[in-house]
């Protein structure tokens, strides 16, 4: 007599799995050492030093003050400045406007004496405006600045 199993037992040949996934394994590796050595390496660039002589050239100012005075005391004729620098009234313009050529900030301040007419301060204003400056700000006698007008 012979047992028979419930199940069917199959005894055909089996496929052993694990020598592939070794080789696999390998292989991923081989590839990464081959990509890694690959890689482009980009182009060699040098810093930029700084000029030894830059250093000596003062950086320009950052704030314009443009200042209304009497030439002489007592005088009628008013003397305008821009930075401590004398400018006739014709080339106030041209001055600012090479000034605030290369700047991004286009601000100017106007200080004046006491006793010097606004109509002078409104001109010395509008010309500033003219010459492309974006906002003008007026400096009391301490030095403080009032609101800006845009």
């Amino acid at each position: 007599m012979g047992f028979s199993g419930g199940g069917s037992f199959s005894t055909g040949p089996k496929m052993n799995v694990t020598p592939l996934i070794d080789v696999l394994l390998v292989l991923i590796i081989v590839f990464m050492v081959v990509v890694i050595e690959q890689r482009p390496t980009g182009l060699q660039t040098e810093i930029p030093q700084p000029n030894p002589k830059a250093s000596s050239i003062p950086p320009p100012q950052r704030t314009i003050v443009i200042q209304i005075h009497h030439a002489k005391v007592g005088a009628e004729h008013v003397q305008v400045m821009v930075n401590e620098e004398a400018v006739e009234w014709d080339r106030l313009r041209e001055r600012l406007r090479d000034i605030f050529a290369i700047r991004v900030e286009r601000i100017a301040y106007v200080e004046a004496d006491n006793d010097i007419d606004f109509q002078d301060v409104a001109d010395v204003i509008a010309i500033a405006r003219i010459a492309g400056v974006d906002r003008v700000g007026l400096l009391t006698e301490d030095g403080k600045h009032l609101p800006m007008a845009g």
